[in-house]
């Protein structure tokens, strides 16, 4: 596939809840076709559907109507080692880090390894300090996290993400809890991987400053897509 050829397909997809005895949709008539090496801003307020959209895409749930298709594979339709093989090839980061707070940088970006099987185990030190390396943390890597700032944090999980090779990245508010320069630095980052490594990023948030980092943004409002603008 060519860096210009769909990686991700949404066609029609509608997410519905039975809550309290009534239906709530969360998702409603998405559509999108998501390029190989772009990075993608879901923007939109909370219960916009954004979540639950990155949740169908790394396959941790499953659309009530229509179809993702991740390199041209129909998740509906794929299960057990064909599902957890497509998940190897996603590296999830969420606002909240999930680091182990008593392992060093080097085991938790190594726990992403054990976890994936993506990377044959006698390539994982070299892996690891490379992906570290990459976000600027080698000087860290045998710290734990408590003994680091948020913004280095949440690069631990970007080079946890990284480690396992994947081809799409989802991130969940990544900047949420950073400071405007932190933030600043972490969207740099994952911009990078996008320009150098053709690695698809799909990234909800509230931030506005990550717009400028986008090669496409879509608006979300009650679930369903209100506009999409592509940037450079």
């Amino acid at each position: 596939m060519t860096a210009n050829e769909s990686i991700i397909q949404i066609k029609q997809v509608e997410r519905t809840f039975h809550v309290n005895g009534r239906d709530v949709h969360a998702l409603q008539g998405i559509n999108m076709d998501i390029p190989r090496g772009s990075f993608i801003v879901l923007m939109g307020p909370s219960g916009s559907g954004k979540t639950t959209l990155l949740n169908l895409l790394g396959g941790l749930d499953q659309p009530s109507e229509g179809s993702v298709l991740v390199d041209g594979m129909r998740l509906d339709e794929v299960g057990g080692e064909s599902l957890a093989a497509l998940r190897r090839r996603i590296g999830f980061i969420f606002q909240s880090f999930a680091l182990i707070p008593t392992s060093s940088v080097y085991e938790n970006v190594e726990l992403g390894l054990r976890i994936s099987g993506s990377v044959p185990r006698g390539e994982w030190g070299t892996r690891i300090r490379r992906c570290v390396a990459a976000v600027g943390l080698l000087p860290w890597i045998d710290h734990r996290p408590y003994e680091l700032s948020g913004g280095q944090q949440q690069r631990v999980a970007i080079a946890r993400a990284l480690a396992i090779r994947p081809q799409i990245i989802l991130a969940d508010e990544p900047t949420g809890d950073l400071d405007s320069k932190t933030g600043a630095t972490v969207l740099g980052l994952l911009r990078e991987l996008v320009d150098n490594e053709q690695v698809t990023i799909v990234m909800a948030t509230h931030d506005p400053a990550a717009t400028a980092y986008a090669t496409d943004v879509y608006q979300l409002r009650d679930g369903a897509v209100a506009a999409h603008e592509v940037r450079a």
